[in-house]
Parts: structure tokens; sequence; C-alpha cells
């Protein structure tokens, strides 16, 4: 009997499979929620490929190429080092090996983007069918030449209308006369929390933290692709292509532009 109890290995409970491990790893709350859908695309397909209940502690750089082959081979070099960068963050979370050692980096050539003429501008400006809070966030990102994300961000208690502007991070966003005809009647009153609001309150499972939740109204930030969306979409009969623009096309030409 001693004998055989020597022989006897004594294991520990299993440790978590690949598929529990990325469910872990997007779960987290320091990631926000265009990070876990992008993050997410990347884990499905390896999941997807390579079985998720595989132990992460046996996948190998190998396969992970392979997989990358398949799903991502032909991508855009943007996609392709996006679904990379997202395998690193796991394997450094995870605590494993660079398993996007064998994937080497895509060089990126970023077009320039064309601003909108004066012409698209009038149009989109004298639509009289444009809600308040667009009109709003494309005044502001025409006038301010400010980022899309760091507009989107903006709380009403970081705002200055005496000064037309508004602190955020490190740097100022600033504006003009259109913008500050109507960010009063877009804040209504509003003295704290997003300056731009969803159109309605979110699930009980989707509640986002404080930070992007408005006190008084109950609604939560302006995500920025919902207002991509909807920037695309008003803006299709304007785009011979029928694409529509995105939002980084407001940065002005040079010249006034006209009042709202």
């Amino acid at each position: 009997m001693h004998r055989r109890a020597d022989e006897i290995t004594v294991t520990g409970p299993p440790g978590p499979t690949l598929g529990q491990a990325a469910h872990e790893f997007l779960s987290r709350d320091d990631l926000d929620a265009a990070t876990v859908r992008s993050y997410g695309q990347t884990l499905r397909r390896l999941c997807l490929a390579l079985g998720d209940q595989l132990p992460p502690a046996s996948l190998t750089a190998d396969q992970v190429a392979r997989v990358f082959a398949t799903a991502w081979g032909e991508a855009a070099a943007t996609t392709w080092n996006r679904h990379r960068s997202a395998v690193r963050s796991f394997c450094a979370w995870a605590s494993l090996s660079d398993l996007a050692a064998g994937l080497d980096r895509r060089a990126e050539t970023r077009s320039r983007t064309q601003a909108l003429g004066s012409a698209q501008l009038d149009a989109l400006w004298s639509r009289p069918d444009l809600p308040l809070r667009e009109q709003t966030l494309w005044w502001l990102l025409h006038e301010s030449e400010a980022g899309v994300k760091a507009v989107l961000s903006l709380n009403v208690e970081d705002l200055d209308l005496d000064d037309r502007r508004a602190r955020t991070g490190d740097t100022w966003v600033t504006w003009r006369s259109g913008t500050a005809r109507l960010l009063p009647e877009l804040l209504a009153g509003r003295t704290r929390g997003p300056v731009f609001l969803s159109d309605r309150r979110p699930g009980p499972a989707r509640t986002p933290g404080p930070a992007d939740l408005c006190p008084d109204t109950g609604r939560r930030r302006l995500s920025y692709e919902r207002a991509e969306y909807l920037f695309k979409e008003t803006t299709k009969p304007l785009d011979p292509t029928t694409n529509g623009y995105t939002l980084r096309q407001l940065k002005p030409h040079p010249g006034p532009s006209p009042a709202p």
C-alpha cells in the first residue's frame, strides 16, 4: 500500500481553458467597449480555430501564425497589426510567451484625409432636420480641430462657456461662435456629466461606470462608434461615392465658415 501511495501523482485543479481565459481577459474593468470588441474578434477566431478547451499554456507561436495566415493573410496592414496587438496584450495578461513572435508587424500607409469642402459644409449646415446634439458635435469638431475622442470625452463641468474652451487632459479644446450658439441649448441646465449623451438610457446589463453616465438624465456618454455611424449616414447624399464621410473630415479648410 505504501508503494502504491508513493506512485500516485498528486495534481491540482485543472487550469483555465483558452475560452475561459479569453472571457476573463475581455471582462476586465480597464478595457473600454471598443477595445473589448476589437480584442474579442481576435480571440474568438483563435478559439474557433484551435478549440476553446485548449489550455493556453499549450499554445505555440506556430499555431497562432497559421491561424493568422488563414484568417487575415490577405487583410490590410492595419487589420493585421490590430489582431497582432490583441494577441500580444493577451499573452502579457496571461503571462504566456509571446505567441505573436512569428507575426511580423506590417508597414501601414495612411492616406491623408480630405477635409470637406465649403459646398459640402454649406449643404450639411443648411439641413433643417439635423438633431441638436449632432449639430453641436459637428460644429465643435469643425471649429476646434480637436480629435473626435477628445471632444466626446468632455464633461459639462469641463466647459468654460464664457471663454469658449474646455479642458481635456493636458490640452484645451476651443471653439467659436457656431458652437457657442448651440451649446447652452444642448446642455439645457445640466451642470455635470458627459456633454454628449446617447438617445436612451442603458439597460441594467449595460450600465457604464459613473464617469460615463449622466447623473441627471441617466443616459450614457455618446460612443465614438455611434457618432461616426450617424455622421456617415447623414452625409451619404453629399458623397459622390454614397459611402458617407467620416468625422475627421470636418476639420476646416482655411477661410470663414457659414454661421448656423
